[in-house]
């Protein structure tokens, strides 16, 4: 995919319509700066970067990668289904060979956005790195991907999502969760019992500057990479590491940014989070690009930007280098791990989980399940109950690398499923979503 001739796709989407309050970090001033400096610097007349326009995708994608309590419609507006069709129509660039490698500037962000959705938290209501990853599958019949998370927070929503699935690589470089929001990514959450080691956290202390995170993708990411071979990477490239953030506690800059991405050579970069709204996204975005594009950044500098103010300290460096260890050894025992753990009676993982959704004051308490099966990873069954909204949610749900046998018992279970305000069949293995009601 890495052919010089190729260009850089760029899709620019600042959602006008919509936003969670007027003042909220999250909001179109975020990319409208960015716009701005991008056209100064001249972006839009380089022969190496074409401009491409987003287009609203249908509830098909959505449906293959999130159960939506009641629907999609319910939780989902049109600026997600768009910020989203950028991102698809970036990869069908690369994937029929017209770009060699894209940058989605997109909003609103999606990462914290799990596989069940009620409503909006973290920002996100849909994740779009998932659904990219499920897209990509189900279109173009990619096996391995890899998401790669540089964003501050930790990117729980996309873990979530695959922590069953053995074929998806998520990797999470972010602030301590016992320092930020929200509160997880720690070492020892390595995936589930059929896909033990593909999520890989990397909880970094507050304060970390450039040494540390460049450190963490050449001495720990791009090995891990390099083994696991990925058919397609994604970078969910969120921006709030900056020494300007206004809500975390890093010192990386857009240089970092830059030499970051050089070295990740993602297929493509979606925006996630980032809220200094002058102060960094104009000059990390633009690095950003430019490194995908393959061009000089060297020039690309903060205004404020001093050597000092993104420095590392020896205790903080000998810390870091002990996380990149502790990391690297769940990687290698993978296969030893998954070994050593057991099923229930029924032949069942189990796990429980309660997500909180910031934004709409509610929560969700998970009884989640995943088949131990000798000739695939299992099908997944969710038993969802949100109290605020008084609804109970099963979700049954047939990955792409179901055996026959683990079909037709998740579709047996789907059909006899009662009690239940909503019962859900995401089949990707036959590209069948369905729903039926049941006792309120």
């Amino acid at each position: 995919m890495q052919n010089k001739k190729k260009k850089t796709g760029l899709c620019f989407f600042p959602a006008f319509d919509w936003s969670i309050s007027p003042t909220h970090p999250e909001r179109e001033e975020r990319l409208l700066y960015t716009y701005d400096q991008l056209k100064e610097e001249g972006i839009f007349d380089l022969d190496e970067i074409e401009e491409i326009n987003p287009s609203l995708i249908q509830e098909e994608p959505i449906l293959r990668t999130h159960i939506c309590v009641p629907d999609v419609s319910s939780n989902i507006t049109d600026s997600h289904k768009i910020a989203c069709g950028g991102v698809l129509a970036l990869a069908d660039r690369i994937m029929e060979g017209s770009l060699k490698n894209a940058f989605a500037l997109v909003r609103p962000p999606g990462h914290h956005a799990m596989k069940v959705v009620y409503g909006n938290r973290g920002f996100c209501n849909i994740n779009h790195e998932a659904i990219l990853v499920d897209y990509l599958r189900s279109r173009y019949g990619l096996k391995k991907i890899a998401v790669i998370d540089t964003d501050c927070h930790h990117g729980d929503g996309t873990q979530d999502i695959f922590w069953n699935d053995p074929n998806v690589l998520c990797i999470s470089m972010h602030q301590d969760g016992r320092t930020l929001y929200p509160g997880t990514g720690f070492v020892h959450e390595a995936g589930g019992p059929t896909a033990y080691g593909k999520t890989l956290n990397i909880p970094l202390p507050p304060e970390t500057g450039e040494k540390g995170f460049l450190m963490t993708v050449k001495d720990c990411i791009l090995p891990i990479l390099e083994d696991f071979k990925p058919d397609f990477i994604i970078n969910s490239a969120g921006q709030d590491n900056h020494y300007t953030d206004p809500i975390t506690n890093m010192r990386f800059s857009s240089q970092g940014y830059a030499r970051l991405t050089e070295l990740l050579k993602p297929d493509i970069a979606v925006l996630e989070g980032g809220y200094a709204i002058e102060g960094a996204l104009p000059y990390t975005n633009l690095g950003i690009l430019l490194a995908l594009a393959g061009l000089d950044y060297s020039f690309v500098k903060e205004p404020d930007y001093t050597l000092e103010k993104v420095s590392e300290n020896k205790e903080r460096d000998q810390y870091i280098q002990d996380v990149l260890k502790q990391v690297g050894q769940v990687w290698k025992t993978k296969e030893k791990a998954r070994e050593t753990l057991k099923a229930d009676k029924d032949g069942f993982f189990s796990r429980t989980k309660r997500i909180f959704y910031d934004t709409d004051g509610i929560s969700d308490l998970q009884l989640e399940k995943v088949k131990d099966c000798p000739h695939c990873s299992g099908f997944n069954l969710i038993d969802s109950k949100c109290r605020e909204k008084r609804i109970s949610a099963l979700a049954v749900m047939i990955p792409f690398h179901c055996c026959k046998n683990c079909r037709e018992e998740a579709l047996y279970l789907y059909e006899k499923a009662s009690g239940f305000s909503y019962v859900y069949l995401q089949n990707q293995l036959d590209n069948e979503f369905l729903k039926k009601g049941g006792v309120i």
